[in-house]
């Protein structure tokens, strides 16, 4: 799902210390704070779910020492995380080297290959990130259908973000489970009228599902996505998980009112992701 709703501004005052220009067919465009991000202007285009990723993941552990990003793409899920956790090393896996090149364009003109390394691979790799595991927070924007069920986009590139080509959100869950440290958390999108099959992916790689936040882009209308949390049950204090009633499903986090505004809680999170309190 494609949505605007984090871009329009561009931040004044002189360029990060990595500073590039786009190539032939490249966009450089605001992601959060003063950070950019380098896209194909007719390939895949990040959106609004990919920063909620982000801040929801950030929201969850927001001093995370490591954290990992799981079938990454262009790099805005975790450089949006990067920028929400200035002190953490991120290790990203992604399977499309086009993808791949522009996250790590995007990670140098941020300034930030000191902490962020990008990775060519499978996110279904039993040896995926050997070494460098385990992580605090491990995120993932899975891609929402199976081939088939929705139209091919145009660009090959953009095939991938959508149908479930290389997995699906079962492989990023079990991928997670693998990966997290004790105590550590798995956040991840899918669409609302999936939550049953996002849940049950949870539960098939035995992690508890601690939160379901839904989120509805426009009110009065039905599509949206729904952000989750979980972590291994056995992390959980027993008292805690009886007496929680897992997962937490607070009120939907509405972005636009039905008059194409947004929201006054929505206002909140762009200002949390670097938006100045005036375009918010």
């Amino acid at each position: 799902m494609t949505d605007n709703a984090f871009r329009g501004w561009t931040r004044p005052g002189p360029r990060p210390p990595g500073g590039a220009e786009p190539e032939a067919g490249e966009t450089l465009d605001y992601l959060c704070g003063h950070w950019k991000l380098f896209q194909y202007a007719k390939g895949h285009r990040y959106s609004v779910d990919d920063v909620l990723t982000a801040w929801f993941g950030s929201v969850w552990c927001p001093t995370a020492p490591r954290i990992a990003d799981l079938g990454s793409g262009i790099g805005s899920v975790g450089l949006a995380a990067a920028w929400r956790c200035p002190g953490a090393v991120l290790h990203t896996v992604e399977a499309q080297a086009i993808s791949a090149r522009l996250a790590r364009k995007s990670v140098a003109y941020n300034g930030v290959l000191d902490r962020y390394t990008v990775h060519e691979g499978d996110l279904r790799d039993l040896a995926l990130f050997q070494g460098e595991a385990p992580f605090d927070l491990v995120l993932g924007s899975p891609p929402y259908w199976p081939q088939g069920a929705r139209t091919e986009a145009e660009h090959p590139q953009a095939i991938p973000a959508r149908l479930e080509v290389r997995g699906t959100i079962a492989d990023y869950t079990h991928a997670a489970a693998r990966l997290l440290a004790p105590g550590g958390v798995f956040v991840c999108v899918f669409p609302l009228d999936q939550v049953e099959r996002a849940e049950g992916a949870y539960r098939e790689a035995g992690l508890a599902l601690l939160q379901r936040q839904e989120v509805v882009f426009k009110a009065g209308e039905a599509y949206g996505v729904a952000l989750f949390a979980g972590m291994r049950p056995e992390d959980l204090p027993e008292q805690f998980v009886a007496e929680a009633g897992l997962p937490v499903v607070p009120e939907p986090l509405v972005i636009r009112t039905a008059e194409g505004c947004f929201t006054p809680r929505f206002a909140l999170v762009r200002l949390a992701m670097g938006f100045p309190p005036g375009l918010v």
